[in-house]
């Protein structure tokens, strides 16, 4: 009994364990047949038009072009802005600037108008004189890096001698024109800077709208960048910097000389003025009384090419204390502040450093002091070297090796700097009174022009009137040493 129970449990587990295997592999086989299909894609809604398309689609361009044009012209005025509220190279302001002691040294002196360039319009040399009109004159030239300022109390001094004493601006220095204006862009209008950039942008939209240039790419499907160009030259002027080379100062030098009726000149040369103006020393001995070299060198005291460098030029024209070191590490070591202060003020305001950089390129560094000494034309004009003896070692070899190319000429020494200051002017001035009264008097070139026929008559009468009574006069002449002839007459 107990087996048949047994055999019957056995069989029923048996039983469900096929049942159960049949089921699964149903359900196995009833997938594999028949996979799930995906859900049916949903049908599109009918939407409105404008939106089935997508959000960059949809925004209209104009509004971005407006408030971009918009953020553009308010960014141009405020560029526009800040670079005339901080700039003084508008002539009013700059001057109205200016510290007393300048704004007294130009009501001081006077400006006349010269010709650097026959293709140029004339432009204003400042120049100051003191003394009687009537005595000795003596013209004085700066080196590159000062002007006119430097000699004020110089020229005082000597016209306290009885000198007529002047001293100049070359163009590009000082109270003299130191940029020219450019008009219609041309070769030298092309290189401007980001703020005159803006401004030409900014005036650009004043006169032809807002949307001008998005209205022609709508037109036309392109920029209208020729347009723009051609509107940019036509309307653009630039200030570009006035450079000397020896040319230019020649024919400064020639017109202030002919203006002033200075011929002959006793020309003082100071630093770096050698250099621009040797050339025409050597085509004017004529109209020179001598020509007195103050500490000159083809390179100038003041280290220029510091002032290329970006950041580093705005630092020392920008600051007193740092181009106070400058001066005093190179061109003088008692200089007064205030009379630093004068020399960076006028260096740094109305393109200044510009001016004085191009005429440094176009100085001639290959300049042989001794040939120029030695040549015909300079032999015969009275020379006189002075030369600091407050200078470094490498200063006062140079001084030496300048007074052997000129043996001719007289050499003497002064306790200033290779800078003048003013508490040295007094001596300054007592060297170059003594040498010029030394010098036989002024003399002129008279022109050989045909005698009235009635003033012939008389003096024919009066010559046999002399040369009957035996009273014929020699009259003094010159020594051939300076170079004069016969036909000079006081």
């Amino acid at each position: 009994k107990e087996d048949k129970h047994h055999f019957a449990h056995t069989l029923s587990a048996s039983k469900l364990s096929s049942l159960m295997a049949i089921i699964t592999e149903e359900e196995e086989e009833r997938k594999t047949q028949s996979p799930t299909p995906p859900p049916p894609p949903t049908p599109p809604e009918n939407k409105p038009e404008s939106q089935s398309e997508s959000p960059s689609q949809s925004q209209n361009p104009f509004p971005f072009w407006f408030y971009f044009t918009l953020i553009v012209s308010l960014a141009t005025l405020v560029f526009v802005s800040l670079s005339l509220f901080s700039s003084h190279d508008d002539p009013r302001s700059w001057f109205l600037s200016l510290p007393p002691a300048l704004r007294q040294h130009y009501s001081d002196g006077r400006t006349i108008k010269v010709q650097v360039n026959p293709d140029e319009s004339p432009i204003e040399v400042f120049v100051a004189e003191s003394g009687s009109i009537h005595s000795e004159k003596v013209l004085i030239v700066h080196g590159l890096g000062l002007s006119s300022y430097a000699f004020r109390e110089t020229i005082k001094s000597l016209g306290s001698k009885g000198i007529h004493g002047v001293a100049i601006d070359l163009p590009g220095n000082g109270f003299s024109d130191k940029s020219r204006l450019v008009i219609g862009g041309g070769d030298d209008g092309g290189e401007i800077g980001f703020v005159a950039r803006v401004k030409e942008v900014y005036g650009l939209i004043q006169e032809k709208g807002v949307f001008w240039a998005f209205d022609q790419m709508i037109e036309t499907g392109d920029l209208p960048y020729e347009e723009i160009i051609r509107l940019q030259n036509s309307k653009r002027t630039s200030l570009k910097a006035i450079e000397l080379g020896s040319e230019e100062t020649a024919r400064v030098l020639g017109q202030v000389i002919d203006t002033l009726n200075l011929a002959p000149v006793h020309l003082v040369l100071h630093d770096s003025a050698l250099g621009l103006a040797s050339n025409w020393v050597s085509e004017n001995p004529q109209s020179l009384g001598s020509v007195t070299l103050v500490d000159s060198s083809i390179s100038p005291a003041l280290p220029l090419l510091v002032l290329h460098i970006p950041v580093i030029r705005e630092v020392l024209l920008g600051f007193t204390f740092w181009f106070e070191k400058l001066v005093s590490l190179r061109c003088s070591k008692e200089m007064a502040l205030s009379e630093i202060e004068a020399h960076r003020i006028l260096l740094k305001g109305r393109s200044g450093r510009e001016a004085v950089l191009g005429s440094l390129k176009k100085l001639n560094h290959s300049f042989d002091i001794a040939q120029w000494g030695d040549s015909d034309e300079i032999n015969g004009i009275p020379m006189q070297v002075i030369w600091s003896r407050d200078g470094s070692r490498e200063w006062n070899d140079e001084g030496r090796r300048v007074a052997e190319a000129l043996p001719k000429a007289k050499f003497v020494t002064h306790s200033g700097s290779r800078w003048p200051q003013e508490s040295k002017s007094g001596e300054l001035a007592g060297y170059i009174s003594e040498f010029v009264s030394l010098l036989p008097g002024s003399i002129k070139r008279v022109s050989e022009e045909p005698i009235p026929e009635n003033v012939q008559k008389l003096l024919d009468e009066a010559k046999d009137h002399h040369h009957h009574h035996g009273q014929g006069h020699a009259h003094a002449g010159y020594t051939d040493a300076y170079g004069l002839g016969e036909e000079l007459t006081t």
